[in-house]
C-alpha cells in the first residue's frame, strides 16, 4: 500500500474551527515541515494529524485500532486505517511518507526495535517519544519498594499497557542499533513542556522525551 488514500485533505477550516493541540503534540508538529506526508501511528483521537493538516498543509493517515479513538479520530474528518502497527506495516511502501511519528506508544510493543526498522523504511525523518523511567521520583518509588506511578506512566502494575520501561540512556542505542540518528532530543516536564533546564541532567529530571530521528546508514 503507498500513501494514495492519504491525499485528501480536509477543506479549510472555517473562523469559528479551534484546533486544540496538546502541549508534547506542539513538539512534534515543530519537527514537521509544511506540506509534508505524515504517517501517524498509533493517532489516538487524530489531533495531531488533525491540527497537520488544518494548520500546515499536511496530508496523511492516521493509523489506530482502539474503537472509541477511531470514531473520534473519523468524525474529525482525519484519514484513517485499522491495522497492527506490529505486522501490518509493510502495507506500506518505501518512502511513501516524509514522516513518521509514534507518540507515547513505542513502549507498548513487542518489539519496538523491529517496528522502527519499518518506519524507517517508510519515511526518512521519524518522530517518536517515550517515558523516562530514570526519573528520580521512579526510583525513589522503586527503593521503597513499589512499582513507580507517575503522569507518563499512570497504570498499575497489573493494568498497564507498557511492556517495556528504558531510561532515556538505554534506549538511544536502540535507534543506533535501527539505523536512526538522533536529530534532536526534547526532554519533557510531566505536562508535556519542554524542559526549562533542557538537556541538563535529562536522564534523572526528565518525565519524558520526544526525539527526532533521521535514517542514516544502510540498516
Amino acid at each position: 500500500m503507498t500513501n494514495d488514500t492519504a491525499g485528501t485533505t480536509l477543506p479549510p477550516a472555517g473562523p469559528a474551527r479551534s484546533v486544540h493541540l496538546r502541549e508534547d503534540l506542539r513538539v512534534f508538529a515543530r519537527n514537521i515541515p509544511g506540506g509534508s506526508r505524515v504517517l501517524d501511528l498509533g493517532c489516538g483521537d487524530g489531533e495531531l494529524l488533525d491540527w497537520l493538516i488544518r494548520r500546515r498543509s499536511c496530508t496523511g493517515t492516521g493509523v489506530e485500532r482502539e474503537p472509541g479513538a477511531v470514531i473520534a479520530a473519523i468524525g474529525r474528518g482525519v484519514p484513517l486505517i485499522e491495522l497492527d502497527i506490529e505486522h501490518e506495516l509493510d502495507l506500506f511502501a518505501d518512502d511513501s511518507y516524509d514522516a513518521v511519528v509514534l507518540s507515547r506508544t513505542l513502549q507498548a510493543l513487542l518489539r519496538p526495535d523491529l517496528v522502527l526498522s519499518a518506519m524507517r523504511r517508510i519515511a526518512p525523518r521519524i518522530i517518536v517519544s517515550m517515558p523516562n523511567f530514570g526519573l528520580w521520583r521512579h526510583r525513589l518509588t522503586l527503593l521503597s519498594g513499589h512499582m513507580p506511578r507517575s503522569r507518563d506512566l499512570p497504570f498499575s502494575w497489573y493494568a498497564t499497557p507498557n511492556l517495556h520501561h528504558s531510561t532515556l540512556i538505554d534506549l538511544e542505542p536502540l535507534f543506533d542499533a535501527a539505523g536512526l540518528g538522533i536529530v534532536k532530543r526534547v526532554p519533557l516536564t510531566a505536562s508535556g513542556r519542554p524542559r526549562a533546564l533542557g538537556q541538563v541532567g535529562a536522564n534523572l529530571l526528565a518525565s519524558s522525551a520526544i526525539y527526532v530521528l533521521e535514517r542514516v546508514g544502510d540498516a
